[in-house]
């Protein structure tokens, strides 16, 4: 016969690395919540390139006039 092999060592050592990917991936969720609620709401700052264009048809430049 073979010396029995007991597998609580073998189990625990997995537990454990479960138990602290378990750990690790809370820490990651609760660093990207405290991320989302430190973000102001509401759009980024305007684009420059678009700042002061109303919608619709443009007034006549005066220079073309």
């Amino acid at each position: 016969m073979s010396p029995r092999v007991r597998p609580t060592f073998a189990k625990r050592q997995r537990e454990n690395a479960k138990k602290e990917k378990k750990s690790e991936k809370a820490e990651r969720r609760a660093r990207k919540l405290a991320e989302r609620q430190d973000r102001p709401d509401g759009a980024p700052e305007e684009d420059p390139d678009l700042a002061g264009i109303v919608a619709g048809p443009q007034p006549i430049p005066e220079e073309d006039e």
